[in-house]
C-alpha cells in the first residue's frame, strides 16, 4: 500500500496550491479518503474528506470555502485544492485512506509540506 503526496510548496498569503496523493495497492474505490494537517507544536487535525465515490465531502471550520477535495476513482488520486491560503495554513499535510467494514483498514501518506508566508 502506497499513499503519496505532492504539490506542497511555499506559497505567499492568499495564493492557492493544489495537492495530489496518488494511491497504491489497494482497492481505491472503497476507501474514504481523507486529507489531515499538522503544524508544528499542534495536534494533527481533519481538514476534510470524502466519501469512497466522491459523492459527499466534508471540511474542517477553518478552511470551508477556500478548499476543495476531489477524487477520480480512475486514476487512483485525491486532490486538495486550496485558494486564499493564509499562515495558520502552513503544516505537514497528510492523505489518509480507510475502509470501514468488520475489519478497519487505514493508512498514511508520508506528508507534504505547504508553506505560506510573505
Amino acid at each position: 500500500v502506497q499513499l503519496v503526496e505532492s504539490g506542497g510548496g511555499l506559497v505567499r498569503p492568499g495564493g492557492s496550491l493544489r495537492l495530489s496523493c496518488a494511491a497504491s495497492g489497494f482497492t481505491f474505490s472503497t476507501y474514504v479518503m481523507s486529507w489531515y494537517r499538522q503544524a508544528p507544536g499542534k495536534e494533527r487535525e481533519l481538514v476534510a474528506h470524502i466519501s469512497s465515490t466522491g459523492g459527499s465531502a466534508e471540511y474542517g471550520d477553518s478552511v470551508k470555502d477556500r478548499f476543495t477535495i476531489s477524487r477520480d476513482n480512475v486514476k487512483n488520486t485525491v486532490t486538495l485544492q486550496m485558494n486564499s491560503l493564509k499562515p495558520e495554513d502552513t503544516a505537514v499535510y497528510y492523505c489518509r485512506a480507510r475502509q470501514f467494514g468488520l475489519i478497519l483498514r487505514d493508512y498514511w501518506g508520508q506528508g507534504t509540506q505547504v508553506t505560506v508566508s510573505a
